[in-house]
């Protein structure tokens, strides 16, 4: 008799070009062994060079969809990615709350890699006020982790106030994701229990970073699903994905995807 394998749900909208969004969540979530669920937010158009159009699904569906799935098949760790709208973010905290608060990791995806608006101004508040209160986890990259501590970030020590600030919405943990620092390295900061902790890393050559984010959130969320608790399952993430961005997919003409397969793509090394 098989025993059942740990479950992880991703609400998040569609890469067409799959190096992001459900699709790299998925691929991620496979590669913990954990089962993929999912939501779908949105459909976007996509490809390596931009997000070329999207729509959004209706809240009466995107509800459903979460319910549907923690009815049934159970939710051990819960993410969010594009959620486009507030009224989008409302109906998926009030979801999320319906389905039992299974822990949360939310990865505020303000725009794509290419620099494409995929939340509206007027979502950062709902995110910040209705979603983070509920979350484990949450991921922002500096840009969003300004925007959701109302303050400019250009070292490390405006990544662990923003981090502070951030923590005071109610969110456990707090990752500052320092990709977008000056410099030859790419820390991201850890701040947990009111203690910064940093994950030192190099920036890696290449153009191979779409999809960094979702599969950063996403292995998180797996690894929370197996039992892991959240500033452990951030370092190991943090690891996975470094490795998924050093065998990034030669697909495409613009910003390539990382791979979230690299075990398998090397042969299990």
């Amino acid at each position: 008799m098989t025993t059942r394998p740990p479950v992880a749900l991703t609400i998040a909208g569609s890469d067409s070009g799959g190096g992001a969004g459900i699709e790299a969540d998925l691929k991620t979530f496979e590669a913990h062994g954990v089962w993929g669920t999912c939501a779908l937010v949105a459909v976007t158009a996509q490809n390596t060079r931009g997000v070329q159009a999207f729509e959004t699904v209706s809240p009466s569906l995107v509800r459903q969809q979460v319910l549907s799935v923690a009815g049934d098949i159970g939710v051990d760790a819960a993410k969010t990615g594009m959620l486009a709208s507030a009224e989008l973010v409302g109906v998926v905290a009030d979801a999320l709350a319906e389905a039992g608060r299974p822990p949360l990791v939310v990865d505020p995806v303000f725009v794509s890699k290419h620099g494409d608006t995929l939340l509206a101004d007027d979502a950062v508040d709902a995110l910040r006020t209705r979603l983070l209160p509920l979350a484990a986890v949450v991921t922002p990259n500096l840009p969003e982790a300004s925007a959701l501590a109302g303050m400019e970030i250009g070292d490390r020590d405006g990544m662990v106030e923003a981090a502070r600030r951030i923590g005071g919405t109610g969110v456990g943990t707090v990752v500052v994701k320092g990709g977008h620092l000056e410099g030859e390295a790419s820390p991201d900061l850890v701040w947990a229990g009111g203690e910064a902790r940093w994950l030192e890393g190099a920036r890696l050559p290449g153009r191979h970073t779409h999809g960094t984010g979702c599969v950063l959130s996403a292995a998180i969320t797996a690894e929370l699903a197996r039992g892991m608790d959240p500033p452990d399952a951030c370092v190991a993430a943090k690891a996975f994905v470094t490795r998924a961005i050093a065998a990034g997919v030669e697909l495409g003409a613009g910003v390539g995807p990382v791979n979230p397969g690299w075990e398998r793509a090397a042969g299990g090394a």
